[in-house]
């Protein structure tokens, strides 16, 4: 019997594959106020055999240094800069994550925040509650339509290419930027077309971000890249917070260099910038993207399956990483 420790409360119908198994699963509760440090990991994971993270888990060298049992970390979201896969690897430890289970749901909640800032549904919503509406008006509340809007995204991936599949129903155009061009087949299924990031930030009138974070994407997003954009033009992040730098959007929200932004993640998660929560120029949401019931089971079934893997000596281990 393996001791399986989970950093958080999840779907447990998706970790049902290893009550099952008859191994000895811990969830852990932390208090929001007071999330996972090093300190606090070591102490839950010392005798763990499997660790089922979250991005918020700093899974360093120190931690893996301090697991000397852990064959697995099984990282329940598709991002993994929390982890040091380096260290990982020198250790033998197996890293692994949860791709393509959660495309659709993040793909979808883009777009509902695409929506709910183009078509002022946040205003509409507060207007409604507060008893202002005392009838039809033509100049009430006014959007903008989406067709024929050119849809800028940052990173065709999975979920990238889903966004812009769904971009096709609503009449935009594509355009993407990756570090490299796409496989040609993702191009002729999303009907994107392959932009120098320049050219993207300029012909825009969504940008969607969709790219993982590291080192190159850091703040990818900064004044200079505001500058470029249209004063029409949103974006939309469901990426991760410090791909953009939050003090510079604010800067560009209040000099009118953008038309608005809708966030899920933030650059100090959970922090949001005191200017963002007063603008009504934004919509905020508190890290939704994969939050459907549908989703989140899966993403724990993932990380089931691929500890169930390890423990059992097989050659294949879904998901991995490392």
């Amino acid at each position: 019997m393996a001791r399986i420790v989970v950093t958080r409360p999840v779907m447990e119908e998706g970790l049902r594959p290893l009550f099952e198994n008859g191994h000895q699963v811990e969830i852990l509760d932390p208090d929001p106020e007071h999330p996972l440090d090093e300190d606090a990991l070591i102490e839950a994971a010392r005798e763990a055999d499997a660790l089922i993270t979250m991005p918020s888990d700093p899974v360093t060298a120190r931690v893996l240094e301090n697991c000397p049992k852990l064959r697995i970390v099984a990282q329940h979201a598709v991002g993994y800069e929390n982890i040091d896969l380096e260290a990982a690897r020198a250790r033998g430890i197996v890293v692994t994550h949860t791709p393509g289970v959660l495309t659709d749901a993040t793909a979808d909640f883009t777009f509902a925040l695409l929506l709910a800032l183009v078509r002022r549904v946040r205003e509409a919503d507060r207007y409604v509650r507060e008893g202002h509406f005392k009838r039809w008006e033509t100049k009430l509340l006014l959007g903008h339509d989406l067709r024929d809007k050119v849809l800028g995204i940052v990173g065709l991936g999975r979920i990238g290419s889903a966004v812009a599949r769904r971009a096709l129903g609503f009449g935009m155009r594509v355009v993407y930027y990756n570090r490299r061009p796409a496989n040609p087949t993702i191009e002729r299924q999303s009907c994107a077309r392959y932009v120098s990031f320049d050219e993207l930030l300029r012909t825009s009138d969504v940008i969607s971000i969709h790219c993982p974070l590291n080192k190159e994407s850091y703040h990818l997003f900064d004044r200079a890249a505001f500058a470029k954009m249209k004063p029409t033009a949103v974006l939309v992040n469901t990426a991760r917070g410090p791909i953009v730098d939050e003090e510079a959007l604010v800067e560009a929200l209040e000099q009118g260099q953008i038309a608005g932004a809708a966030l899920d993640v933030f650059e100090h998660e959970p922090r949001v910038h005191p200017a963002l929560l007063r603008s009504d120029r934004v919509v905020l949401a508190p890290h939704l993207g994969s939050a459907t019931v549908e989703a989140r089971t899966a993403m724990a079934r993932a990380c089931a399956e691929a500890v169930l893997a390890v423990l059992n000596g097989e050659e294949k281990i879904p998901y991995r990483l490392v």
